[in-house]
């Protein structure tokens, strides 16, 4: 039940989210947290993503707010929203829309072609077995991206998981010249941003943070696709900004691993080998930064009041950074 309850959040999204009070109520509720732990195995000593009804994609037109159907003179970008970042965190897709659109690009935001329900990887899917599920995520995904890789748009991603769903999964899943053609043009935020930049086109106008120094933690994706010198690179853009990299293997939480009550005990050992110890020993005023969604959520958890003897903790994803560094 609890793997059936993980593949398929994509599909039963739209309505928790409709219903976020109603569905938030385990994490306030001590006794809801114990009845889900005999239920369904999810820890209740874990909290779990919040609900948000102000999604990013109920909010935001299909053509960014620059508007026009061609290129602003800065270039086009496809901005891909994952289910996570779209109900659960959508301050960091308005934030990657407002750093890309300050750059000068025209951004398209990623839809189902049918105006359905939101497009999905297909992670949830694969990660509980569940291959023709996501084969079918897959299928849609490509049909609502045909036009713009067809004009080699590249199709930029805030959540390693999923963005690499489709550079890694999608043509072992459906072997062929349209998944290859969309797995060319996908990548992260960072590594577009990055590609901009090293090709003398990105003109985005940055300025320094009050915060001066910056804790980044890398996500397994994006250390195991060689996706963190790009990271870096943007991050050294905003201006007086000392950038150090946690040497750290997994968070612990690798999807819905840490959630399992069988598996949090090993999954707070994994992040108390580096990761957590270094998050507790930043000072106050260092932004603590990850791009994945499970890697702030297990930030959050293990440094949580009660837990530590220092406060709890929120990393935030360098959409967000460079949000605040915008000179504008």
């Amino acid at each position: 039940m609890k793997d059936r309850l993980v593949a398929n959040l994509p599909r039963y999204a739209p309505v928790a989210s409709r219903l976020a009070p109603l569905f938030n109520l385990r994490d306030r509720i001590p006794s809801l947290a114990a009845l889900s732990e005999s239920l369904l195995g999810l820890s209740a000593k874990r909290s779990l993503p919040q609900w948000r009804r102000d999604t990013f994609l109920s909010s935001t037109p299909p053509l960014s707010r620059g508007g026009a159907a061609q290129p602003r003179g800065g270039g086009e970008a496809v901005l891909f929203v994952d289910c996570f970042n779209n109900y659960h965190e959508p301050e960091n897709a308005h934030a990657a829309l407002r750093v890309l659109e300050a750059a000068g690009y025209t951004v398209h935001i990623a839809r189902a072609k049918d105006g359905a329900r939101p497009l999905c990887c297909g992670r949830t899917f694969l990660a509980s077995g569940m291959v023709e599920e996501a084969k079918k995520e897959a299928q849609r995904m490509l049909a609502a991206l045909k036009m713009f890789v067809a004009r080699d748009v590249p199709v930029v991603g805030l959540e390693p998981s999923c963005l690499y769903t489709l550079r890694d999964e999608y043509p072992a899943m459906l072997p062929g010249s349209q998944t290859e053609a969309l797995a060319a043009r996908a990548m992260m935020f960072e590594e577009f941003l990055a590609q901009e930049h090293e090709a003398g086109r990105l003109k985005l106008a940055l300025k320094s943070l009050p915060q001066k120094r910056a804790l980044l933690h890398g996500h397994c994706h994006q250390k195991a696709f060689a996706g963190m010198p790009a990271v870096q690179k943007v991050l050294a853009l905003v201006p007086d900004l000392d950038v150090k990299t946690v040497e750290s293997s997994c968070c612990g939480m690798a999807g819905s691993f840490g959630y399992d009550a069988a598996h949090y005990d090993v999954s707070m050992k994994m992040a108390e080998a580096s990761l957590l110890p270094a998050v507790r020993g930043a000072d106050a005023d260092t932004l603590i930064v990850a791009d994945g969604t499970s890697c702030r959520h297990q930030i959050a958890d293990g440094t949580r009041k009660g837990t530590s003897a220092q406060a709890e903790r929120h990393a935030i994803h360098v959409a967000r950074l460079l949000e605040q560094a915008l000179d504008v």
